[in-house]
């Protein structure tokens, strides 16, 4: 009997691209269910009645919520190339840090890139010190159209970030730019809310 991999996301969402980036590397054959997240079908409410967000994995009819537990499961699930680290310090890191990105980091850049005009100064200083920090922890892009994570500044953030950027995996999952630039303007408190 096959497996049946169905994943709810929105084209939109960086919380469910981290998703197909995942089931894409592991070579997981999966369904990909778009969601309207202004009309969210009576499937996605079934499969994350809590929440009620994406992104909802559904593997043989068994719903996993929120894209970091996703992430875990897929990687615990199918065990050929490995996301998370093996050894259980590296891999707590690895936990921490998604979290910082998840908690702290996205919802800064958001701000900073489609917030209110009179905020947004102080949203890109906020924005910038969460990229030194990242920045830091990367030493042992242009994002919407802004240059936030500018190679001068974010000299290896910068250099991973165009490595991702070119991995074919990572390329087929990321919108298009103008498309992404246009939503995120008009939508950015529902984006921020999912996770």
């Amino acid at each position: 009997m096959a497996e049946e991999v169905k994943l709810f996301g929105m084209w939109a969402s960086p919380f469910s691209r981290r998703i197909e980036v995942a089931l894409k590397l592991k070579g997981v054959q999966y369904e990909y269910i778009e969601e309207d997240l202004s009309n969210k079908s009576p499937s996605l409410l079934k499969h994350n009645p809590i929440h009620k967000q994406i992104p909802v994995l559904l593997h043989n009819g068994k719903p996993v919520a929120e894209s970091l537990i996703i992430i875990e499961y897929i990687d615990e699930t199918w065990k050929h190339n490995p996301i998370l680290p093996t050894d259980p310090y590296e891999k707590a890191m690895a936990r921490f840090w998604a979290k910082f990105v998840d908690e702290e980091l996205l919802p800064a850049l958001w701000k900073a890139l489609v917030g209110e005009e009179k905020e947004r100064e102080t949203a890109i200083e906020e924005a910038h010190q969460q990229l030194k920090t990242l920045e830091n922890e990367l030493e042992d892009q242009e994002a919407l159209g802004m240059n936030i994570i500018g190679e001068e500044k974010f000299p290896i953030l910068h250099e991973w970030t165009q490595g991702l950027l070119d991995d074919a995996v990572f390329k087929q999952c990321v919108p298009p730019r103008e498309k992404h630039v246009a939503y995120s303007r008009v939508h950015f408190d529902s984006l921020t809310a999912q996770k």
